[in-house]
């Protein structure tokens, strides 16, 4: 038999419900396949019990969904039953912070296979995805020389990327899902505020905190997006690539980026402009206040402040530098400023639907930076610029309150992946999902284009094994 885990997620639900495959057998490889410092929190047991009902119930006839016996990692940011929630502090949230919200129910009425809980950035208030509280999982495509594996969503890329899972739920306030994705050659949706409920979710900003979902391809992703929407339960066809608008605004959004990023994102367009797209020129002048916005801490530094002081105080005195050094002054910070800054982010957003009417999508990298070696961010003063750095093109569409996608299209001069990056008016994600599916049948999937993860699909037991057991195991 095919290797189970390199199979599409449409190919594999066949080889489920026609039992050629079993949810225990997807199961097991998956476990075995935790070893790259993914998780925070691994249970075989839990995952086995799952994995036992989803076959239970197909073998009695009862199909639950597109994700029925798919083995799915979950960001520590999440509730999850039989699963501790710490959202990458150094100790245990209240009780309260482990119930399920709609997102994760969605997932476990359908007797999806929870695998574990991923690292995550503390309290997600960080791009580069690294933690002194945890273990920071390797970027999987970096040698010896370990880089940064994208956050905040920092396990959710590696998961995918080690073969332990399918389907990796993660956040996405200022790029949390899309960096991740983008530095690990993954393919990710960001949702538009408010399409996912955040209940049953650690917040970082209320205002712009989003539900997201990594997965290998952007089919499996049009798979994922129908299995988790509540309004979307139909299947996603491809859109026709001939005759759909490309918007390109390369202020900002082409600027400053690692040698080889802009290169491998030419290309991609390059190839899709052959095939019939039609590129234009769009101005977005409200990228720059944006910008400037997001580099004063907009509204995120003041609510994450305030969840902190009402919810969790006693978490205050130990919190990450960097997240420190990124709530800043806030708790200085007057109600007006904070309106101030709402109105602000709300009239840009208007603006920029309005321009959006012209195209379809609008295209730039995901990440302009390439990712950083851990030693290099190891310290606030490395840290701080790259972290600017890799949010700047993903913050500015969560900030103008978008939905977007990102697909792997090439590597940097690093030998890193690069993602590029779709983006369009809120609510638009099964059309930008069409869109994305079109280009990816266009340009290849991460393995075509890419090649293979130089770490991926590993057995367990190496040296990389940070996976903390629970109760049980």
């Amino acid at each position: 038999m095919d290797n189970p885990l390199e199979l599409p997620l449409s190919e594999l639900a066949g080889r489920l419900r026609s039992r050629q495959l079993t949810a225990l057998q997807l199961t097991e490889v998956a476990l075995s396949n935790v070893r790259l410092g993914a998780y925070r929190q691994v249970s075989d047991e839990l995952a086995r019990q799952h994995a036992v009902a989803a076959d239970a119930a197909l073998g009695a006839g009862v199909d639950l969904g597109l994700l029925h016996g798919i083995p799915v990692s979950v960001k520590d940011l999440y509730g999850v039953k039989g699963y501790e929630t710490w959202a990458g502090s150094p100790k245990r949230l209240p009780c309260r912070f482990e119930e399920p919200g709609p997102v994760v129910r969605s997932i476990v009425e359908q007797l999806a296979v929870v695998i574990g809980k991923t690292h995550t950035v503390e309290f997600a208030f960080g791009g580069v995805g690294t933690n002194p509280h945890h273990p920071t999982p390797a970027n999987p495509w970096s040698g010896s020389d370990a880089r940064a594996p994208g956050g905040s969503s920092s396990g959710a890329g590696v998961s995918l990327c080690e073969g332990s899972a399918l389907v990796a739920l993660g956040t996405d306030t200022a790029g949390s899902v899309r960096i991740p994705a983008s530095w690990t050659g993954n393919a990710a949706l960001k949702t538009s505020p408010g399409r996912w409920s955040t209940a049953g979710i650690v917040p970082l900003s209320p205002t712009l905190d989003t539900a997201g979902v990594l997965t290998r391809t952007v089919e499996d992703l049009a798979v994922a997006f129908r299995a988790i929407d509540p309004s979307h339960r139909s299947p996603l066809i491809p859109a026709e690539l001939r005759g759909l608008r490309f918007g390109r605004c390369d202020e900002l959004l082409f600027e400053q980026c690692s040698e080889g990023v802009v290169a491998a994102v030419d290309d991609a367009i390059a190839e899709l402009t052959s095939a019939g797209v039609r590129l234009r020129s769009l101005a977005l002048p409200e990228l720059g206040p944006t910008w400037e916005l997001f580099r004063q801490g907009g509204p995120v530094s003041i609510e994450l402040y305030h969840f902190l002081v009402s919810e969790l105080p006693e978490w205050l005195d130990e919190i990450d530098p960097n997240v420190r050094a990124r709530i800043g002054d806030a708790s200085k910070l007057s109600a007006h400023e904070y309106l101030s800054r709402l109105q602000a982010m709300r009239e840009r957003a208007a603006a920029v639907d309005a321009r959006l009417r012209e195209v379809d999508v609008v295209v730039s990298p995901t990440v302009p930076n390439t990712p950083p070696r851990l030693s290099d961010v190891a310290a606030v003063e490395g840290y701080g610029p790259q972290n600017l750095l890799s949010l700047r093109n993903t913050a500015m569409v969560s900030y103008l309150g978008l939905c977007a996608v990102t697909l792997p299209v090439g590597k940097d001069a690093a030998g890193m992946p690069v993602g590029l990056q779709l983006f369009a008016r809120a609510g638009s994600e099964a059309r930008l999902i069409a869109i994305a599916q079109a280009c990816e049948r266009l340009l290849g999937t991460s393995r075509q284009r890419l090649g293979p993860c130089p770490r991926s699909n590993p057995t367990r037991g190496g040296t990389d094994a940070i996976a903390v057991p629970i109760k049980g195991d």
